[in-house]
């Protein structure tokens, strides 16, 4: 039996990996701040604590009795949140500190444990604001990452933790792969109280809505957004491939505008609603997964069409607004 850590597998993309590798009969064990907040965890092994902490790193390290070191090591764990949370500015000092300060606490029981192969969870706001400025021709391929200029201290982070663990591989032997996640999205993922992203957001709003619902900004800014399912799909095949390291990115080539993603949740809906656009954070004006890296290394790329995703996600997202609604 393989064993695997999830780090962060108390977070959307984290517990949905979990499952994943449960399902293919992995020896699971997940840490968190919390346990998935909307589903049961499926982990063998959940340990509650703080990353931050340098004994709780260690604890999540240690091996029981009857289970060996870790074949496979997923690290997602991080201080995130939607473009409320992350680029309004407030945050920055506590974002940085937060997650560089994991990545060196995670990447020192690496060093300490005998362990496999070791996936990085970045970010595509490590990409440059000056390549992202018009909605309609981003440019987001993997080399296109220097000079750096995120648009955000996040970005910012993510790529300092991108060549942190590069450098472990470089200097300590470190298996590692990493992959830069373009807005992923689905059901069981955080759909409210500021730290939920676009997609999840915009579901929310059309389910609560009877007339009209807010949007930041024009609405013209362009994203291309990944369901769960092909994210998971894409990592397994990225972390079962023998050559390749990364940075790749792991998203979907459909852009959209968020004009374009609303009116796809409220056909979905059956609503007709207005939309009025509002002073707010948008981060850079367009973002495009480029999946050539991708097919050129795994031989592969995800062909789920938003829609079929915007559908599952919203149903969820439905219901949970109803539960509440009945509860108040």
């Amino acid at each position: 039996m393989k064993t695997a850590l999830v780090l962060g597998g108390g977070g959307f993309i984290g517990s949905h990996l979990v499952k994943r590798l449960k399902d293919e009969d992995y020896w699971v064990r997940a840490v968190d701040l919390k346990k998935p907040e909307f589903w049961d965890t499926f982990a063998d092994d959940f340990i509650i604590g703080d990353l931050r902490h340098s004994h709780v790193c260690s604890a999540a390290f240690r091996p029981l009795e009857d289970v060996r070191g870790f074949d496979e090591i997923y690290q997602l764990a991080a201080d995130m949140g939607g473009a409320g949370y992350l680029f309004t500015g407030d945050s920055d000092a506590d974002i940085m500190h937060n997650s560089a300060l994991i990545n060196m606490n995670v990447l020192t029981q690496i060093l300490q444990h005998k362990v496999g192969r070791v996936f990085y969870a970045s970010s595509a706001c490590v990409y440059p604001e000056y390549n992202q400025l018009d909605p309609e021709s981003p440019k987001c391929t993997e080399d296109s990452v220097y000079p750096a200029e995120p648009d955000s201290e996040y970005g910012w982070e993510k790529l300092f933790s991108e060549r942190m663990f590069l450098a472990f591989a470089r200097n300590k032997g470190l298996d590692v792969r990493i992959g830069r996640f373009h807005g992923i999205f689905g059901p069981y993922g955080t759909w409210k109280d500021g730290k939920e992203k676009a997609p999840a957001a915009i579901c929310r709003k059309v389910a609560e809505a009877d007339k009209s619902i807010e949007i930041w900004g024009d609405g013209e800014q362009t994203r291309s957004f990944m369901y769960i399912d092909d994210a998971i799909e894409t990592v397994r095949r990225f972390m079962l491939n023998n050559g390749f390291q990364g940075p790749m990115n792991i998203g979907s080539e459909e852009m959209v505008s968020i004009n374009s993603y609303a009116r796809i949740v409220m056909d979905i809906a059956n609503k007709d609603l207005e939309v009025t656009h509002i002073e707010g954070p948008q981060g850079v004006r367009g973002r495009n997964s480029d999946n050539t890296l991708m097919e050129k290394e795994l031989g592969w790329t995800p062909s789920g069409a938003l829609r079929d995703g915007v559908e599952k996600t919203y149903k969820w997202i439905e219901e949970q607004v109803q539960k509440v609604s009945l509860l108040n």
